[in-house]
């Protein structure tokens, strides 16, 4: 389904967890086989994830796509969800249902906004992830139109759960992101950080099965490359993204560097929000309403680590020089800034050492954050405002700076409408 399946770096929902309280390497959460039963009711409940609304304006007419041609369906899509094309990722390994349309001569493409990534492949279909609030991410796939006037048949997709909510997602929906090394004629030769998702992932471990472009003199890392296998071991060639394939049969030239940090980032924010809205509700199940001593210290060590993301305190530290960032791609993501009375906001980028200047997640304000329990949340907010605290300081975030501690707090305070009385 949209985004990464088996075996590819390629993005979309994966459930994982970074067991990083203390900076431990990152590890595969609790495992559940029960999303689809109650208290959850995954496929029984309807879905008030943002495509799902856009499903039901598509099919009643109040919404038109341009279905002229299969590039301009697919940027009327983009524009209608408001998913910027130049969040664009190509990756040519053949792990999606659509693997045999998949190749380095015909790369898959994945665009994403903080609550909807879309999936395309030329010739094939469309795939979409869409988080809802409750259930996580929610799946879907479509042919597209081939003329005018013609409404796509939309379907909640249910293959996708192999992959996106089977044993390496810990039996719950999410983003599956892996990174493998394609063999020349198909398949995976290797693969890495089974598991694991988020900005923690060494860069090292990253983006095997993607094209990656923008990255400067870093090289270090396993896109743009296929293997062989041979009698001395593996041999790897290089693909440049652009040599096989011909870019204008995507919106834009450019699967860029600071796309795949993005969608990191949002895909381990994800799956960890839906780890602890799942186990949340579980919980209060079981107690029905209440919760024992033992889930309540469960759901405290939760929201530590949950903040621990949303402070960006494993996060991976920058190749030497920093990141340059495709302008446009720059641009397009700053237009959702929500910004302070002084101008600052969660979306300043640093690209140094660091993605974001202002160390908080942007996607405290996503469908995957809003869904949080109110238990939950505000466990949340407890340990946010503890680690933020200049006057009590916290031996676990003294990598953040006083200053950047007290920018943050403000930033929250001013676009943040459900704050704790007294934050």
């Amino acid at each position: 389904m949209v985004a990464v399946m088996r075996n590819t770096v390629v993005a979309f929902f994966l459930l994982v967890a970074c067991n990083i309280m203390t900076g431990a390497t990152p590890t595969a959460l609790k495992k559940y086989s029960d999303f689809d039963q109650p208290p959850h009711d995954y496929w029984k409940r309807t879905p008030n994830d943002r495509f799902s609304k856009f499903k039901v304006a598509l099919e009643a007419g109040t919404v038109k796509l341009d279905a002229s041609s299969e590039q301009s369906f697919l940027l009327s899509l983009l524009r209608a969800l408001e998913i910027p094309a130049t969040s664009q990722m190509l990756v040519f390994s053949t792990t999606s249902l659509q693997l045999s349309l998949i190749s380095p001569r015909n790369p898959r493409a994945i665009y994403f906004n903080e609550d909807v990534y879309i999936g395309y492949v030329p010739g094939g279909k469309v795939e979409v992830i869409s988080t809802d609030p409750d259930l996580g991410p929610v799946f879907y796939i479509f042919d597209i139109p081939r003329q005018e006037g013609l409404v796509p048949r939309i379907e909640r997709a249910t293959r996708c759960m192999n992959c996106h909510a089977g044993d390496e997602m810990g039996w719950l929906p999410g983003i599956l992101i892996k990174s493998v090394i394609p063999g020349t004629i198909g398949g995976s030769l290797e693969s890495f950080r089974q598991d694991i998702t988020g900005h923690a992932v060494p860069l090292t471990l990253r983006f095997g099965g993607w094209h990656v472009t923008g990255a400067g003199n870093f090289t270090n890392h396993w896109g743009n490359i296929i293997g062989q296998s041979s009698p001395q071991g593996l041999v790897k060639y290089p693909i440049l993204p652009g040599r096989q394939f011909n870019f204008a049969r995507y919106p834009v030239a450019t699967s860029d560097f600071l796309a795949h940090l993005l969608h990191e980032h949002q895909a381990g924010f994800v799956n960890r929000a839906v780890e602890a809205i799942y186990k949340t509700r579980s919980f209060l199940d079981e107690g029905q309403g209440k919760l024992s001593l033992a889930h309540s210290t469960e759901l405290e060590k939760q929201a530590r680590l949950f903040t621990r993301y949303l402070l960006f305190a494993d996060e991976v530290s920058l190749p030497m020089g920093g990141v340059t960032g495709d302008a446009a791609l720059k641009a397009d993501f700053l237009k959702g800034r929500r910004v302070t009375r002084a101008g600052i906001s969660l979306k300043d980028f640093d690209l140094r050492t660091k993605i974001f200047l202002n160390r908080c997640s942007y996607m405290i304000y996503s469908s995957a954050f809003q869904g949080l329990p109110p238990m939950m949340k505000g466990l949340v907010y407890k340990r946010l405002g503890e680690a933020l605290n200049t006057a009590i300081p916290d031996k676990e975030y003294a990598y953040l700076p006083a200053a950047e501690k007290m920018a943050i707090r403000q930033i929250l305070r001013e676009t943040m409408s459900d704050l704790p009385k007294g934050w």
